[in-house]
């Protein structure tokens, strides 16, 4: 059968595995936005369940829907039918950094939860240009990025940002968490089927749940559920469709300036992850056009915006999760469908108020150790120094977001108790913030230049150090704004380092090394 009359199959059993999983996911990260525009942006129920979830659940259905015909037409180009749709939707970084940075600092000085939910559209506004016009750069990155590099930093998301928070939740209530954990684990990497072939997924939700309500029966609480919880929880029912917002759109504009300082860096980091995550689904088999990713997440998150969402859209990392699951077609599509009914008829508070999250965070936790493996597993042994170093700026980004979320809960900060204090007693606070700061492209720069030098390839790690010289100047790498001389020591730092590397190529007759001629890229080893 040639490709051009290939039909594939739109679902498949392995979609069951992939849509529980990734619909759990999914789930949480919903359910997480609703508490944060609930509980900590105090915005009215109205506001929530009848403008913003609507609009989230349009933009939602229309991205998943948009990579499940991507992977449709993959499939049938390629007659093969193993190929996986991209996982995508709200980017779960930014839903924290519109959140904190952007809506809750404008609700607190304007005093009207509104007008914080105006600066919010602002601000994707700007990001879904941003992700359209990069979408046709993107592909010369990747063309000329080390693969330990793209996947290094990706990596280092994984195991801080994505890992982290759902382990300490699982050994805070450890009988649903541990017990969960292991039903996914034995499934998912040591091939036990259940019964009828039920997903792994649905059987860890089912036996989190039933323990969480079991525990409340004999007094326990596990889950923190309760009756009173959930009865109050229907109160959401509805039904509400997203309605244009236009004009709230431009209403926000009058918060331009404190917007733009994250917007354009943030819309950089949306380029490099989403070309992190496209370069992860290759690894895994299916090769999607990186501009054609970049450009949807841009569009969508742009009519997302129009009809009243704050929050970005992306392409998610996981896909050789899901795929390893079983995951083809069906799943992408089928979370779709579930994000409609779910935001258009008020049933999140429901599910918030019934099911133990902690039932679901093992889940996260199989997708942050699948990527994590990946970025030693697709990539030559010998890059392996170079995935440690993407890590490092991560882990410095994960521990000072917990410790500047410790301290302003003391109602302190670092600088208040001051650097030398916190240096006396270990903390490194200040080398925190510069490693931190960007971390995502700063992984990349520097697990690129620890690729090629592993090469030899001196040339090509020089332009990666001198490109790392001039992002850090302008504050894209290790700072917390753009502007000038953001940290003008760590650019000139790497401004001697990119002279020393070309120096090393210039002048070889005074080192003895054998330099590597760059006679073919090694941003895709596996090809």
């Amino acid at each position: 059968m040639t490709s051009s009359t290939y039909r594939p199959t739109l679902w498949t059993p392995g979609d069951w595995n992939a849509f529980f999983g990734f619909g759990t996911n999914i789930l949480v990260n919903m359910l997480t936005l609703t508490a944060l525009l609930r509980f900590v942006l105090k915005m009215p129920d109205a506001l929530v369940f009848g403008r913003i979830l609507p609009a989230v659940g349009l933009m939602m259905f229309l991205s998943t829907m948009y990579y499940a015909f991507l992977a449709y037409r993959l499939a049938q180009k390629t007659g093969r039918s193993d190929v996986c749709a991209l996982p995508s939707g709200i980017s779960v970084p930014h839903m924290f950094i519109v959140t904190f940075v952007i809506m809750l600092p404008i609700s607190l000085k304007t005093g009207n939860p509104e007008k914080g939910w105006q600066a919010g559209l602002v601000w994707v506004f700007f990001q879904s240009f941003i992700l359209m016009i990069g979408g046709f750069v993107a592909p010369y990155i990747r063309r000329i990025t080390p693969r330990a590099a793209l996947l290094g930093t990706l990596a280092g998301v994984s195991v801080t940002f994505i890992s982290m928070r759902p382990v300490l939740e699982m050994y805070m209530t450890p009988v649903i968490g541990l017990t969960c954990f292991a039903i996914i684990t034995v499934s998912w990497f040591g091939g036990v089927r259940y019964p009828k072939g039920i997903p792994a997924g649905l059987v860890a939700i089912i036996v989190g749940t039933a323990i969480a309500w079991g525990s409340n029966v004999i007094g326990l609480s596990y889950g923190g559920l309760s009756i009173e919880k959930l009865a109050a929880a229907f109160t959401s029912f509805g039904f509400s469709v997203p309605l244009p917002a236009f004009n709230t759109v431009f209403s926000g504009f009058e918060f331009l300036g404190v917007i733009l300082v994250t917007a354009i860096p943030f819309g950089i980091y949306d380029l490099v992850e989403a070309m992190d995550n496209v370069e992860s689904a290759e690894a895994a088999g299916d090769a999607y056009p990186t501009t054609s990713v970049l450009t949807a997440d841009g569009v969508v998150s742009l009519i997302g915006c129009l009809m009243g969402n704050p929050f970005i859209n992306a392409v998610y990392i996981g896909h050789p999760g899901w795929k390893a699951m079983g995951g083809r077609i069906g799943y992408s599509a089928a979370t779709g469908l579930m994000v409609i009914v779910l935001a258009w008829f008020g049933i999140i508070a429901v599910l918030l108020a019934f099911i133990p999250v902690v039932a679901i965070s093992p889940i996260l936790l199989y997708i942050g150790m699948l990527i994590g493996a990946q970025a030693y597993q697709t990539t030559p042994a010998r890059h392996a120094p170079a995935v440690v170093l993407a890590l490092t700026p991560h882990l410095a980004a994960w521990c000072k977001t917990l410790m500047d979320g410790a301290l302003g809960a003391a109602g302190t900060s670092a600088a208040a108790i001051g650097m030398e204090k916190l240096g006396a007693v270990g903390v490194l606070y200040h080398g925190l913030e510069v490693l931190g700061g960007g971390a995502i492209l700063t992984g990349l720069v520097l697990g690129a230049i620890g690729a090629f030098v592993i090469e030899r390839r001196f040339t090509e790690a020089s332009a990666f150090a001198a490109a790392g010289a001039v992002l850090t100047f302008f504050g894209f790498m290790h700072g917390e704004s753009i502007g000038f001389a953001v940290t003008p020591t760590v650019a000139v730092a790497y401004a001697i380092v990119a002279g020393f590397l070309y120096a090393l190529v210039r002048y070889p007759e005074f080192v003895s090394v054998e330099i590597t001629p760059a006679k073919e890229a090694i941003a895709h080893p596996a090809e």
